[in-house]
């Protein structure tokens, strides 16, 4: 069987990718989870500085207090939440719903985050923004991908609102996500393309669109996307590795071979390596270059 029929079932049998998740990239699932729970750790204390709240020590008590205990601060936030009005209200949904998320928690943390956005006056399009971003990360987290695209869709009129090229970015790769997992692959192209119009320098944007691209077979478009995807992000293991799949699929082991060298160039102890080691072993030893390609074995005396 040639490679290029090979590759996506080794990879599938082996736990690279999900065959009905493309944003999985080429990635063993745990660098998937991790890369999830950094871009949501980053989301919160953007959120926490950001979100008008009546005042940045506040919000900054709230996120230490969240990592010492999130438990004890759920439930201190929850009371706060009961009697709260206003910008305080926006303070304690904001706090329970980053507490809630850390305990794997993901509906009531979404519920959280909804109440919060409400609460916040509604020409504050930036805190409203955030806010229902974060619950529709919380709801992804979740497995429920229609309520994420129900809190995102107004998410992204309040970004768009604000002129947030960065903010508008994210929702669009969040909602195209959500679009991916409800089965409507050119709604989430769209969304995609969104993303990297508002921010051209977003390598997920980029790195994203060539995943779906290569998922339906768009390889041409695939292999633009992910050469941008490399532009912006050259050491980024996870683009070598897409990259090395999308060159093998189009028929070129020898670009694949590049990609997945890269991988183990940059982050030889990683996990990405371990994958990319592994995919350089299904494509058999290198072919012999013009030099030695016609030699003849030496007459032996």
């Amino acid at each position: 069987m040639p490679l290029s029929l090979l590759l996506p079932l080794m990879l599938a049998q082996a736990g690279g990718f999900d065959l009905d998740n493309p944003y999985a990239s080429a990635l063993p699932r745990e660098i998937v989870e991790k890369k999830a729970e950094e871009d949501r750790k980053r989301r919160e204390e953007r959120a926490m500085s950001e979100v008008t709240l009546p005042s940045a020590r506040s919000n900054t008590g709230c996120m230490s207090a969240v990592e010492t205990d999130p438990r004890r601060s759920a439930e201190l936030a929850r009371t706060a939440l009961a009697d709260a009005i206003g910008r305080e209200r926006v303070r304690a949904g904001l706090c329970l719903g980053v507490a809630l998320s850390d305990l794997g928690q993901w509906d009531d943390a979404r519920e959280a985050f909804v109440t919060a956005r409400d609460a916040a006056d509604v020409d504050d399009h930036a805190s409203r923004a955030r806010l229902g971003e974060m619950a529709g990360n919380a709801a992804l987290a979740a497995g429920q991908p229609g309520q994420a695209l129900g809190v995102l869709a107004p998410a992204a009129s309040d970004a768009q609102a604000v002129n947030d090229p960065s903010l508008t970015a994210a929702i669009a790769i969040d909602r195209a996500r959500a679009l991916v997992a409800v089965k409507q692959p050119d709604e989430a192209a769209a969304a995609l393309a969104q993303a990297r119009e508002v921010q051209p320098e977003n390598a997920q944007a980029w790195l994203l669109s060539a995943t779906l691209s290569r998922r339906q077979n768009k390889l041409i478009e695939a292999q633009t996307q992910i050469e941008q995807a490399a532009r912006l992000a050259p050491r980024d293991p996870e683009v070598g590795l897409e990259a090395g799949v999308i060159a093998v699929l189009s028929g070129n082991d020898t670009a694949a071979r590049r990609s997945w060298n890269s991988v183990l160039a940059m982050a030889p102890e990683s996990e990405a390596a371990a994958t990319a080691k592994n995919y350089i072993v299904q494509l058999g030893p290198e072919a012999p270059g013009p030099a030695t390609a016609g030699a003849k074995e030496p007459v032996k005396p």
